[in-house]
């Protein structure tokens, strides 16, 4: 970068020191600055930056914690490792794919279920909607972290053919094709990106404005009506998703 020259930071509600450190992250990452290299001093990053020399510090600070650079009096500030890839969540999004759980030491936590059925609360794409609605919250985890948070609605006359044990096991689309089988007649996949707000931060043990998944899924049976829709977030950083092409 020409000497006077400085990064542009569009004004937004993601605090600049958060925009740094993601910058900073991904510099690491992809190798531009390795492991075991010294990295500009905060004078240098603040004038490339265009930023405070707090802002850098404040930045740094969120490298350092994560392990990812060490600081060294009188010396400079050295990056210590990678990120590490934590792509262990993988979802094949074909029909197969997403009737099993997305790996197989991941486990379900039902955090609500409301007996009482409702009208469909949310927006649809397809189908008609059933007169009434069951709720099911859902988390799903591997090991001690989680990686999804969910909304499930059954159509309420179908309530009775899924057990406890189904909700805390399968995932949404299996409990559906197993009630359904043969009279599913139609489905979609919807997907989009977003940042967490405070509740998917927490819920998800992410920072704020951290990247995430929103994935729609309905279904409705061969009469048209929408049997179910499941509305999840995923996590970003650990999740990959794979969409079969045919």
């Amino acid at each position: 970068m020409a000497r006077g020259s400085h990064l542009v930071f569009e004004r937004s509600q993601i605090s600049r020191y958060i925009q740094l450190s993601a910058l900073f992250r991904t510099r690491i990452r992809t190798g531009e600055w390795p492991a075991g290299c010294q990295i500009p001093t905060v004078d240098e990053l603040a004038e490339e930056c265009g930023v405070a020399r707090a802002t850098v510090r404040q930045a740094l600070n969120s490298l350092s914690d994560e392990g990812l650079i060490e600081r060294y009096r009188a010396k400079g500030t050295f990056v210590t490792e990678r990120p590490q890839e934590e792509i262990w969540c993988k979802i094949t999004t074909d029909w197969s794919g997403l009737l099993r759980p997305s790996t197989d030491d991941a486990r379900i936590e039902v955090m609500s279920k409301e007996v009482k059925g409702v009208p469909l609360p949310i927006s649809h794409n397809i189908g008609t909607p059933a007169p009434l609605y069951n709720r099911i919250k859902r988390r799903h985890w591997r090991g001690n972290r989680p990686f999804l948070l969910a909304n499930l609605y059954l159509d309420s006359s179908l309530r009775k053919f899924v057990s406890s044990k189904d909700f805390s096991s399968k995932t949404a689309l299996a409990i559906i094709s197993d009630v359904l089988s043969s009279e599913i007649g139609d489905a979609q996949h919807t997907m989009t990106i977003g940042a967490a707000d405070l509740v998917t931060a927490e819920a998800l043990s992410l920072a704020v404005n951290a990247p995430i998944a929103f994935v729609r899924r309905e279904v409705v049976d061969k009469k048209g009506t929408l049997v179910m829709v499941s509305d999840g977030i995923y996590r970003g950083d650990v999740v990959r998703i794979d969409v079969k092409l045919r």
